[in-house]
């Protein structure tokens, strides 16, 4: 007679990857990109045909259509979080008696930031000419599809309809349609101050934007969860198609990026917070969650719930932080809007033997201080460099030259960007001495899932996780 033994009960593969910390999701996420990457690299090229007219082999094509996927999805909840963002962080403003004052000082943070990031892209391109011996091919070089002129950033400032959307017709007849998000931050700053002017008959209409808000931001929160894919679909892509030839050929120009960005995050933003009197370890176990997602998402927008979630967990009152932090993911980029733009205008006037002159740095740096409400536009980092490059003067099929390696530096641009934004918040909050100390001086590092429960568990309770230090900062 045979016994039967109890079974072990059946694991469930996705829970058990549900319970890998989300930074060792990404983390693996990178290194499959990058192995997935070369493995199709490897296969290379297949036959062209009509349906493939890039000749990309199956590999290429999957990773491609998940990191395309991933990128749809962040820029479909893009409009919306921006208008609602914006409408709300401004009526949050309506009980402040020091508002005005608060956005003057984060404006100004916002320039003094920009300001010494691009000195830093300045300096590293005047000492390093990376454009002078590169191994790229002048026949890579073509303008950008998407250009901005200090004309075109001004007739863009005007909204072409209420709801910022531009329509493109294809070659099959076919309509597109995509949005204008400096357009729609202009909408938003109006109906703000509407909202303020008319009073109370507006509360109606704020606590649908403020419903309206939870549900987009819980949407955005769903997607971050596909991060990790999201990086496996755009590292691989990015390393299938341009491999580390392209790298290899502008690899002083990528090492003069990565190096400024590295000097902000680790010497000037330690040295801002010291000055202030703040804790550097507590900034940076505390901003950590949206750095790294910043850096996966290549999106400052898209990471925007995240990067406000965690200021406020430092300490920054809410109706402070709902304001900063939506301002700062359209205006505040130290990466795509300074370092970046600086060094590639270096990069394209050694390539093409264009000496420049202190005017001409002079003109660079005025452009990323006054200019970083460009890169709200479409491709920002694009925009920026097209309209520093016209100020300039320099070709703009300089562009082309650099797009290659593109997404790699945009993965580090993205994160400097979302950290900066941050570190502003926390410095005017101290100054402003709205800033909860106690909460900053003992803040962690968090993981993803931690943050995400607690968003659920104050949505639930019906308060933000900073209600209390709302309560406080506002009448401060």
């Amino acid at each position: 007679m045979s016994t039967s033994t109890p079974s072990s009960p059946t694991r469930n593969p996705l829970r058990a990857l549900a319970r890998i910390p989300f930074g060792w999701q990404v983390l693996i996420g990178l290194v499959l990109g990058v192995v997935l990457g070369l493995v199709a690299a490897q296969i290379g090229p297949v036959a062209v045909t009509e349906t493939n007219p890039d000749g990309a082999n199956w590999l290429t094509t999957i990773l491609h259509t998940i990191g395309t996927i991933f990128v749809t999805l962040l820029k479909a909840l893009v409009p919306p979080l921006i208008f609602l963002a914006i409408v709300t962080s401004i009526a949050n403003l309506r009980g402040v008696t020091n508002a005005a004052r608060l956005a003057g000082k984060t404006l100004l943070w916002f320039a003094i930031t920009s300001l010494i990031a691009v000195s830093i892209g300045i300096a590293l391109g005047a000492l390093t000419s990376p454009g002078a011996n590169s191994g790229v091919d002048a026949g890579t070089a073509e303008a950008s599809s998407t250009q901005g002129g200090w004309l075109d950033f001004l007739v863009g400032l005007v909204p072409a309809n209420f709801l910022g959307l531009e329509g493109s017709a294809g070659d099959d007849g076919s309509v597109s349609l995509t949005f204008n998000a400096l357009q729609i931050l202009v909408i938003s700053i109006a109906v703000g101050i509407a909202v303020l002017s008319v009073g109370e008959k507006a509360e109606p209409f704020l606590r649908f934007t403020g419903s309206a808000l939870e549900i987009v931001q819980k949407l955005l929160w769903w997607v971050i969860r596909l991060a990790p894919i999201g990086t496996i679909g755009l590292l691989g892509n990015a390393v299938a198609s341009y491999g580390w030839t392209a790298i290899g050929q502008l690899g002083v120009f990528t090492a003069d990026v990565y190096i400024g960005m590295l000097l902000v995050l680790l010497v000037v933003y330690p040295v801002l917070l010291k000055i202030n009197g703040l804790g550097v370890g507590s900034f940076f176990r505390g901003v950590w969650p949206a750095t790294s997602l910043g850096f996966v998402s290549r999106s400052s927008l898209g990471t925007m719930p995240m990067t406000q979630t965690v200021t406020e967990r430092m300490g920054v009152p809410r109706h402070y932080a709902s304001f900063a932090i939506p301002l700062g993911a359209t205006t505040k980029m130290d990466g795509c809007a300074a370092i970046y733009p600086s060094l590639a205008a270096i990069f394209v006037a050694n390539f093409y033997g264009v000496p420049l002159t202190v005017t001409d740095y002079l003109l660079i740096v005025l452009v990323s201080v006054l200019g970083s409400a460009a890169t709200a536009g479409m491709t920002g980092a694009t925009v920026m460099l097209t309209l520093t490059l016209s100020t300039l003067g320099l070709p703009l099929e300089g562009v082309g030259l650099l797009l290659a390696i593109d997404p790699i530096l945009d993965m580090g641009r993205t994160a400097l960007n979302v950290t900066g934004q941050s570190l502003v918040a926390v410095i005017v909050s101290k100054r402003e001495k709205i800033l909860d100390r106690a909460t900053y001086d003992a803040a962690s590092r968090t993981s993803f899932q931690a943050i995400q429960a607690e968003q659920a568990d104050a949505a639930d309770a019906g308060e933000s996780p900073a209600g209390e230090r709302e309560k406080a900062g506002a009448t401060a």
